[in-house]
């Protein structure tokens, strides 16, 4: 798996570098998504709420959270608790005034920390969550790793992730988008221009379908299967411990 980093020239780590990234773009970073996924993430994000709350968890983690979409959308699985985890502090700090707004304080904390190397005891979510994430880590299997480590026995683990089309014409369609159209958008309304390029680049490259079940399936996971959405730019994949 080719390893690819937001900022070629910078001399710090990839971890480093997502964390100076996305605080760069977490202003925006919500408007943004919508434009360039033309809304179908919403969508998207709704199926990984429908597969959690069919388990009915009591506590749920949520890494990668960023500005707290899919974390305040879990809060319709009426859990008592639930953590938005992120690297970012800039994407948590807007993602704590949308808890707020919504009223959820009591029910969603936002958590700063490194999803390598997570503060929380074995075996202590019932469900845990990553959308558009994984592929931001920086040693893929010591996330992975960690992420089993913290899920509880029997518990459900989803992760929503981009994916590349496979058929013509959509993949095509997809790698022109990607390549040609997505870059520009980014740079229209993102004051990084270097940040969107990396969120192609980065898909381009990391594995999905069965190539990411048998990394899963290697970390321990059971039960694993893979979802494509949207003729397979973005994939839901169901996991238990």
């Amino acid at each position: 798996m080719s390893k690819i980093n937001p900022y070629k020239d910078s001399a710090l780590g990839k971890k480093e570098q997502v964390t100076q990234m996305f605080d760069a773009i977490s202003g925006n970073y919500d408007g943004l998504n919508r434009i360039i996924s033309f809304g179908i993430d919403v969508s998207w994000r709704k199926k990984v709420l429908a597969i959690v709350k069919a388990s009915n968890p009591e506590t749920i983690l949520d890494i990668a959270t960023g500005t707290g979409d899919l974390a305040i959308m879990m809060a319709e699985t009426d859990a008592k608790k639930i953590i938005g985890f992120d690297i970012s502090s800039g994407m948590l700090e807007v993602g704590k005034q949308k808890v707020a707004q919504k009223k959820l304080n009591d029910t969603i904390d936002m958590v700063l920390g490194d999803s390598e190397n997570m503060p929380f005891q074995d075996n202590s979510f019932d469900a845990i969550t990553v959308a558009f994430g994984i592929r931001n880590f920086e040693t893929l299997e010591k996330g992975l790793a960690e992420i089993y480590r913290v899920l509880k026995p029997n518990g459900t683990f989803v992760i929503l992730e981009t994916s590349m089309p496979t058929k013509t014409p959509y993949k095509q369609g997809y790698n022109f988008y990607t390549k040609n159209i997505l870059p520009v958008i980014g740079k229209l309304f993102s004051k990084d221009k270097t940040a969107y390029k990396y969120l192609c680049e980065s898909a381009s490259v990391f594995p999905f379908g069965e190539e990411l079940n048998n990394i899963l399936r290697k970390t321990g996971f059971t039960n694993v299967n893979d979802l494509p959405q949207t003729f397979g730019v973005a994939t839901i994949y169901t996991l238990s411990k």
